[in-house]
């Protein structure tokens, strides 16, 4: 019997599997698609998620990243990071770094799609496998999650995000958020020739018609010539109810076990963390302990990020947050460091 399934083979699953693999349990991950696997994502690594990554023996290349800089058209206000530098990197450089760490620790994968599962007192059994334990990694719409009940109704007002690359040097050394009326635009560096850029906000229209929202940004693109296609994901918010399901054996982690918005660029360093809880849980045989554990590592993170998605959301305190910040340049740098190190 495996000690664990981790459903779903991005970087947060592949963590979860790394660490239980050092601690000498018996782990399979099921992935169908074929690596490395790109998403709609920032690819902006705090901080606190380059010292996850250096603790599973990880550290992919990419720009290092100061801190974060806010901008709307008339305003702009910068703040570096307290503990050492960030890190722009590609999700697929990402996901690749993390899928060899896995190979090296001993982990399987499996090409195939958890559709269906049964969960008994002792154990799971899902494609054949029995395990003391299923996690699921599967994302935003987790087939795990819809399977155990937790599904989260729709949220009234979704967000969603589009990113794509361009083919040009960075011209700058911060994760730049771009704010406009309903949306944000987030540039950050993930080569010596090539930019990220993700925009947010709610439904309709595709990406070019987004950008159309940012002009100063949109001149500076202007003949740039885009680095591959187009990707989207959401709706964004996923209020899980819970992360422990059924019989203590399917626990949920990373996008799958719950997401307030990508507004804070926190997504990778919250799921890193929650990975590691996890497994610590696992290990120990106490997944009761899990919920608990994964309140602590994402609270502060999910309370900042729902404060500030509330303040955007108000059409008069939206329109005053770059300028607050510029205002009170010291308030904003607290905030930047309490948020991502």
């Amino acid at each position: 019997m495996l000690d664990v399934l981790v459903v779903g083979g991005g970087p947060i699953g592949l963590a979860v599997a790394v660490h239980t693999a050092a601690a000498g349990l018996a782990v399979v991950v099921a992935e169908p698609r074929p690596g490395p696997v790109d998403k709609a994502c920032g690819e902006g690594l705090m901080p606190p998620a380059l010292a996850s990554l250096r603790d599973l023996g990880v550290d992919p290349p990419g720009r290092a990243l100061r801190g974060i800089r806010y901008r709307d058209a008339r305003h702009r206000v910068e703040a570096e990071f307290r503990d050492g530098p960030g890190r722009g990197v590609r999700r697929t450089v990402l996901h690749e770094a993390l899928a060899d760490r896995a190979e090296l620790a001993g982990v399987e994968v499996v090409a195939e799609r958890v559709s269906e599962f049964c969960q008994y007192a002792d154990h799971v059994e899902a494609l054949g496998f029995k395990a003391r334990y299923l996690v699921a990694a599967d994302g935003l719409h987790s087939t795990v999650r819809r399977a155990c009940g937790l599904d989260p109704g729709s949220p009234r007002r979704p967000r969603f995000g589009l990113r794509r690359h361009y083919g040009t040097a960075p011209w700058t050394d911060f994760v730049e958020v771009h704010w406009a009326h309903d949306s944000e635009a987030y540039v950050t560096p993930v080569d010596e020739d090539l930019v990220g850029v993700a925009i947010l906000g709610p439904p309709g229209g595709g990406f070019e018609e987004r950008l159309r929202a940012f002009p100063e940004l949109r001149s500076r693109l202007a003949g740039v010539p885009p680095a591959g296609p187009v990707r989207g994901a959401g709706p964004l918010r996923q209020a899980v109810r819970r992360r422990v399901a059924g019989r203590g054996r399917v626990l949920l982690v990373g996008d799958a076990s719950g997401y307030v918005d990508a507004l804070t660029g926190e997504g990778i360093s919250v799921g890193l963390a929650q990975a590691r809880v996890l497994a610590e849980c696992l290990v120990a045989d106490r997944p009761a302990d899990y919920e608990r554990a994964w309140q602590q590592v994402s609270r502060r993170s999910n309370l900042m990020t729902a404060a500030l998605l509330a303040a955007r959301r108000n059409p008069l305190s939206g329109a005053r947050i770059v300028p607050a910040a510029q205002a009170l340049p010291r308030v904003f740098g607290g905030a930047v460091r309490m948020i991502t190190g």
